[in-house]
């Protein structure tokens, strides 16, 4: 180095990539509290942090108690196709979230490795590329929470039931569809979260 400011830009690199490294997992906490903090304030201001209980409109309750013996048989067979959907849909998108969990770990474990790449001018990009992935990661518990949040609004609202004197049955198939259909958009949208982070972020 022909310049003494050279070797004093080097050492003051050398020393921060030093710091940013012993303080890995400290600098990766605090970049997740700011996420999580966002993600608490979405879920406290939707109101979703009281819970609620979604239950079945009082003319499907009066249609199903109403039902006979024989045609009990085809009402359970769509009840137990429904069941199945719905969980099959539950365990992916529980899969999804604890995915991204594993994620998280993964990323905060190996976060010294692409930290210390600041200590060098030319690798740099690898650190800040990385940091970039780890607040994506991070921002998809934000996608996530906005997901559920219109899920249970579209869910708080019970489909109409068009006519009364249908069947039981249709009335029960209409409702399944209608809430895995909602429930296949909220799985979309739960899957679909690090593409769109992605996108808002241009990684």
């Amino acid at each position: 180095m022909k310049k003494p400011e050279h070797a004093l830009k080097a050492f003051i690199r050398f020393a921060l990539a030093q710091g940013a490294i012993m303080y890995g997992m400290e600098l990766m906490t605090a970049l997740f509290s700011i996420v999580q903090g966002i993600v608490s304030t979405i879920m406290a201001q939707s109101g979703m942090t009281n819970g609620g209980v979604t239950e079945l409109p009082a003319e499907i309750v009066e249609k199903i108690e109403s039902v006979g013996m024989l045609e009990s048989i085809p009402l359970w067979i769509v009840t137990l196709l429904g069941s199945l959907l719905i969980t099959v849909l539950s365990f992916i998108m529980i899969l999804t979230v604890y995915g991204r969990m594993f994620k998280l770990y993964m990323y905060t474990a190996i976060a010294p490795i692409p930290i210390s790449t600041f200590a060098g001018e030319p690798s740099q990009s690898v650190g800040k590329n990385f940091i970039k992935s780890y607040a994506g990661v991070c921002l998809e518990g934000a996608i996530i929470a906005l997901a559920c949040i219109i899920f249970s609004v579209y869910s708080a609202s019970p489909p109409a039931i068009g006519d009364t004197f249908l069947s039981a049955v249709t009335i029960v198939w209409n409702y399944v569809g209608e809430l895995v259909f909602n429930l296949l958009v909220l799985v979309g949208a739960v899957k679909a979260s690090d593409r769109i982070v992605k996108e808002m972020m241009g990684l």
